[in-house]
């Protein structure tokens, strides 16, 4: 099902006729942007919002549904009065005239946390997951249309809707003209503000878990073909399991991807992304290492920090025996026959605890894994002095 949210405001001098042009180049002749986005998108059903000063009374009397009903909003408009009982009556009325289910639903003025906060309440309400939405914020008070955008990023993660277009009917934008009626107004599409959204959620995601392959959907998105798209989520995976050189080889196509990308939206991302999956661009296989323990540790992600520190220091030993640091015989000896101090020991205690989720007997591990702002203390420690 899809259902059209048109928003009403408060014109002075009511809703002027405008000749709407939409991207098929169709032109839609309405006083009200939503009546003409209705016939144009063909919603299941129309949801119109509004406060209790909307314009109810000049937006009915257009649709000439009840006159009597639409004389008694105009006292109730101009003093704010407006009830779900005045409006019951253009519902059905509607309903019958255009052949969809019509809701009318009374919002607030959104003027401060509590009343904004209620209107996102009140549209998931009238929302069923999975349904298809498309917004109107063309005829809205002038703050609304911002609430618009937060609500719809709410209605996708909250109730399972899915936000099909922001549209706004610029008439403003107008071009003036000696014959008035031959004037258009171009119809704005605004999804991308949304995709942009996608974008600051995807960048948050990954400055909390340090996975960047949650771009790879958006770049495919953004016109980056999905097999070079999908290098950076296979680097991300490799990554995350523990095996630095595979990641390296996926990020080394990546990285070029990203940085040469020319889509509108990666432009706006693609100098932080290229930054963050940087890494592999260190020295050696060790340096690798040492780089995403300090993106895991400063992530709080204490297990990959802590398997990372281990394995970049055996790495370190491995080079210093001139041996292979992608081969285990050689790593496994290389460890074997280094010169290990108590940090040493303390860092390999706390992996074999924290990866096998076992009680450890080194009472200094045992302690750390009991408090969080000890074990984060120590981990720099050991970073420090066993990586000068």
């Amino acid at each position: 099902m899809t259902t059209l949210i048109s928003l009403l405001g408060k014109a002075v001098k009511g809703y002027r006729t405008a000749n709407y042009v939409f991207d098929d180049h169709t032109v839609r002749t309405e006083p009200f942007f939503g009546m003409a986005l209705l016939e144009h998108a063909k919603p299941d059903r129309l949801i119109l919002a509004g406060t209790t000063g909307s314009m109810w009374d000049v937006f009915f009397e257009h649709q000439q549904t009840d006159d009597e009903a639409t004389l008694a909003l105009i006292d109730a408009v101009a003093n704010q009065t407006v009830s779900a009982d005045m409006l019951a009556v253009h519902e059905q009325r509607l309903t019958q005239k255009l052949g969809i289910p019509v809701q009318c639903l009374l919002i607030s003025y959104a003027r401060n946390e509590a009343e904004q906060t209620a209107i996102l309440t009140d549209l998931a309400a009238k929302l069923q997951p999975g349904e298809q939405v498309i917004l109107d914020v063309t005829h809205a008070f002038r703050h609304l249309p911002m609430l618009a955008l937060v609500a719809a990023r709410y209605l996708a993660r909250v109730r399972g809707v899915q936000v099909q277009e922001v549209y706004y009917g610029a008439l403003e934008m107008t071009p003036q003209m000696a014959d008035k009626t031959q004037e258009r107004t171009p119809v704005l599409r605004l999804s991308a503000m949304l995709h942009m959204l996608d974008w600051v959620d995807a960048l948050a995601v990954y400055e909390h878990s340090g996975n960047y392959g949650v771009f790879a959907p958006l770049l495919q998105q953004d016109g980056m073909p999905a097999e070079r798209a999908n290098l950076l989520a296979q680097a991300a995976y490799f990554e995350r399991n523990g095996n630095p050189v595979q990641a390296k080889q996926s990020l080394s196509g990546a990285h070029n991807h990203v940085r040469n990308h020319t889509g509108p939206l990666g432009q706006l991302f693609k100098n932080t992304l290229t930054e963050h999956i940087g890494w592999f661009r260190q020295g050696s296989r060790a340096d690798w290492e040492l780089a995403l323990a300090d993106r895991y540790l400063a992530r709080q992600d204490y297990l990959r920090a802590i398997t990372y520190l281990c394995e970049a220091y055996i790495s370190r030993a491995t080079e210093k025996m001139n041996g292979n640091v992608n081969q285990f015989e050689d790593r496994d000896w290389a460890f074997k026959e280094a010169d290990k101090n108590q940090d040493v020991w303390l860092l390999k205690h706390l992996r074999n605890a924290m990866t096998h989720g076992v009680r450890t007997d080194n009472r200094d591990a045992k302690r750390l894994l009991q408090e969080q702002q000890a074990l984060d203390s120590k981990l720099r420690a050991l970073r420090k002095s066993l990586f000068q």
